[in-house]
């Protein structure tokens, strides 16, 4: 009998952790992803809750807690680098604004891929350009001019999903601005971090600075409130522009940190937005992590929706002994509906941008004074059920595997 094949587009987090599930079913997989190899680079991310229990459940814990960083905890300080309040990684039993795991976002991507890079067939500097949906299958062309005849398709391919273009419709129908503009990208460590991730805010603008794993350097963060823009997104010139236009003066280290944009070669500038979608699934396709849900990078939860998302579709799946469409449908019908509520909570963690950008003086010291109070007695606890339990917001189901 011929195995099944699911193709997969993206070789972020989501696409290399779903082929990872899917090849211990029995399928067989094919990566897409437009870059010449993994993707270096990236801010830092967390592993918590769900996010956390999924990458145990793949043997992968140990290799990502040797990857981890140093992490004291958050603190925001003012334009002379003093501190108006600190969040330490102890507050909230590890949960707070920095977790007890947090890891680069490249090498968390690099763990999954030499993870599975033996089991799973890679194909870097391609990407799908059209998909044929069929009864029984669906017909793929890449980029470089390959047709591919597969069982499935899954976009995995993040918040610009070609995937979802191609399928659902324009990108405007399910991307909802949350108004404003975010950069992240390597630059000097100039304040001496030692551990501590520092957030810097000015009336409407954002600076921060996140240990790297090299300590001469940062992890280097710069956002502005606005209304949506019209930019090219492949014109890295015009975003630093932007940027400049918007923090140039702004106090702290902001014209540093703009020069160090200025050169860097991991410089990534994007739109806060989230993903709606009425559904993720159509046919013999389907979306997986931000391409379906993203929450905002201001939620801190992409990388749980990408890992469980990754879990529950491949375990609502099943075992790949065969693959009818009745069979798919049911499965993507279940990994929706398991889904849903978790991608509710996530998504309305981000909705306001006034604690990441108060837009005055007055609301940053009240912003902050909160930060600090949250940490006490009464508020703790409150807090805690407010912003710091989502990522356990859903029971992980128990799937069996073939291995």
């Amino acid at each position: 009998m011929t195995v099944p094949t699911i193709l997969v587009s993206g070789a972020g987090i989501a696409g290399p952790a779903l082929a990872h599930w899917l090849t211990e079913y029995g399928f067989r997989v094919i990566v897409v992803e437009l870059a010449d190899d993994i993707r270096p680079g990236g801010q830092t991310v967390d592993l918590r809750g769900a996010g956390r229990e999924v990458v145990q459940r793949m043997g992968l814990l140990d290799e990502m807690t040797a990857r981890g960083l140093k992490q004291e905890g958050a603190a925001w300080v003012r334009s002379d680098g003093s501190r108006r309040a600190e969040m330490p990684v102890t507050a909230f039993h590890g949960n707070g604004l920095i977790s007890k795991l947090e890891i680069l976002r490249g090498d968390l991507v690099d763990a999954l891929y030499q993870a599975t890079k033996d089991r799973v067939e890679y194909r870097f500097g391609t990407r799908i350009s059209d998909l044929t949906p069929n009864p029984d299958a669906v017909t793929v062309t890449l980029t470089d001019g390959t047709t591919l005849t597969v069982d499935m398709v899954v976009g995995a391919d993040g918040p610009h999903s070609a995937v979802r273009r191609l399928v659902f419709g324009p990108e405007e129908q399910f991307v909802e601005p949350l108004g404003g503009y975010h950069a992240w990208f390597t630059a000097p460590d100039t304040v001496g971090l030692d551990g501590w991730y520092l957030l810097y805010q000015a009336p409407g603008v954002n600076a921060s600075m996140r240990p790297s794993r090299d300590p001469r350097m940062a992890k280097a963060g710069l956002a502005f409130r606005s209304e949506p823009i019209e930019y090219d997104r492949h014109d890295l010139a015009q975003q630093r522009a932007l940027l400049a236009e918007r923090l140039s003066g702004a106090g702290w280290q902001c014209d540093e940190l703009l020069a160090a944009a200025a050169v860097a070669e991991d410089f990534y500038f994007d739109s806060f937005a989230q993903v709606r979608m009425p559904t993720v699934s159509r046919g013999r396709v389907t979306l997986v992590g931000d391409a379906g849900y993203c929450a905002s990078p201001l939620s801190g939860m992409g990388t749980s929706l990408a890992l469980v998302g990754a879990y529950v579709l491949a375990g609502e799946l099943g075992p790949a002994e065969s693959i009818d469409t009745d069979r798919i449908t049911g499965a993507f019908e279940r990994y929706e509906a398991l889904m849903r509520p978790y991608i509710a909570s996530c998504q309305h963690l981000s909705n306001d941008l006034d604690t990441y950008m108060p837009p005055t003086t007055s609301e940053i010291a009240i912003r902050t004074g909160i930060m600090k109070w949250m940490q006490r007695w009464p508020f703790r606890p409150f807090a805690e059920r407010k912003w710091f339990t989502t990522a356990d917001a859903i029971e992980l189901p128990h799937y069996t595997h073939t291995s």
